[in-house]
C-alpha cells in the first residue's frame, strides 16, 4: 500500500467536523437503503430530520438483496455532508475485487468515511446469476484484514442463522472476523429477550462490541415474509398472535422494537434499527424518550 501522504480530510467541506464513533459507549446506528436510482434527496431529508435524536451513526447498506442501488460511498458522503453524523459504508466480496475494495477504502478516507461493515453481501438469485456474476474475489475474513490494514473502524456481521440452528457455526466465524481485525459486530435482527441473552452469552468470550439488530415489524403480513422468505431472520410465535390479535399493529410492532432496545442496552454494546421500506419516520417513536442521551446534550 501506498504510504500516508500526510493528506487530512479536515476542513475540506466535505465532513471535517464529523464526529468519531465512540465504541466505549452504548451507540445507536440507523442502517440506510440507497434508493434505486440517482435521486437521494427524499433520503437526505428524513435522515436530517433524525440528528436531534440520540443517534450515532448512519449504516449505508450497499446493494441489498442482490439488486442495484445508488452507490453507498457516494450516499455515505452526502449523508455526512447533509446531517455532520458519521456514516458506516458497507462493502461486499460479492460486488468487488481486491483492487477496487482498496481503492474504495482509500477514496472513503478521503471523504472522511472511516467505518466500514464489511459482509459478504446477499446472494445472488438463480434468475439474476444467469446475467450477474459474484465477484468474490477475496472472502469475508480477508475484507476485515484489508480494511483494517487501510485503518478503517471495521465491523462485521453476525448471522446467527436461527433456521437452521447455526449458533455455534456462527460463533466460530465471529472469533475468525475479530481475529482478522474486525473491531465491533452488527447481529441480524432479535425479537425477543431469550434470544438476545443467548446470543450475548454465546460471545461474551469475543472481545469485540455487539450491536443488536432490530428491525420494526409494520403488520402481521411483514413478519411472516420475514420468517417465511428471509434467510437469518426469525420471529417469535407469541409476537405474531400478538401483531395478529392487535387493532393496531404498527404501533404493537413499534412497541416490540421499544423493548428490544431496553433489552439491548441490558446486553450489547448498541443496536442498529433497521427502518422497513424507507420508513426512516420509525426511528422518532422508537427513540423519543426512551431514555437515551444524545451524545454531547
Amino acid at each position: 500500500m501506498e504510504p500516508n501522504s500526510g493528506y487530512s480530510n479536515a476542513g475540506n467541506g466535505i465532513s471535517g467536523t464529523v464526529p468519531e464513533i465512540d465504541l466505549n459507549n452504548f451507540i445507536i446506528t440507523v442502517e440506510v437503503v440507497p434508493p434505486a436510482g440517482p435521486d437521494p434527496l427524499h433520503i437526505l431529508s428524513a435522515l436530517d430530520e433524525l440528528k436531534d435524536l440520540p443517534v450515532d451513526a448512519f449504516s449505508v447498506a450497499t446493494n441489498p438483496v442482490a439488486k442495484p442501488r445508488m452507490c453507498a460511498l457516494s450516499l455515505a458522503a452526502l449523508i455526512q455532508q447533509k446531517t455532520g453524523m458519521p456514516a458506516i459504508l458497507h462493502c461486499t466480496t460479492r460486488d468487488n475485487n481486491r483492487i477496487s475494495l482498496q481503492s474504495m477504502f482509500w477514496g472513503a478516507k478521503a471523504l472522511g468515511i472511516h467505518t466500514v461493515m464489511a459482509a459478504t453481501g446477499d446472494f445472488i438469485s438463480i434468475e439474476d446469476g444467469r446475467s450477474i456474476s459474484d465477484v468474490k474475489d477475496i472472502n469475508v475474513f480477508e475484507l476485515i484484514r484489508l480494511a483494517d490494514e487501510s485503518d478503517m473502524l471495521t465491523g462485521a456481521v453476525f448471522d446467527f442463522r436461527p433456521e437452521v440452528s447455526g449458533l455455534e457455526k456462527e460463533v466460530e466465524r465471529l472469533e475468525k472476523k475479530a481475529a482478522s481485525g474486525a473491531a465491533f459486530a452488527v447481529t441480524q435482527p432479535i425479537y425477543d429477550r431469550d434470544m438476545a441473552r443467548t446470543i450475548s452469552i454465546t460471545t461474551g468470550h469475543i472481545d469485540i462490541p455487539i450491536i443488536m439488530g432490530i428491525l420494526p415489524l409494520i403488520s402481521l403480513k411483514h413478519a411472516l415474509f420475514l420468517h417465511d422468505r428471509v434467510p437469518g431472520i426469525s420471529v417469535p410465535e407469541k409476537l405474531m398472535e400478538k401483531l395478529g390479535d392487535s387493532a393496531d399493529p404498527f404501533a404493537q410492532g413499534i412497541a416490540n422494537a421499544r423493548e428490544m432496545l431496553v433489552i439491548a442496552k441490558e446486553f450489547f454494546g448498541g443496536a442498529c434499527i433497521m427502518p422497513p421500506l424507507d420508513r426512516y419516520d420509525i426511528v422518532t417513536p422508537i427513540l423519543k424518550n426512551s431514555g437515551i442521551q444524545r451524545k454531547g446534550s
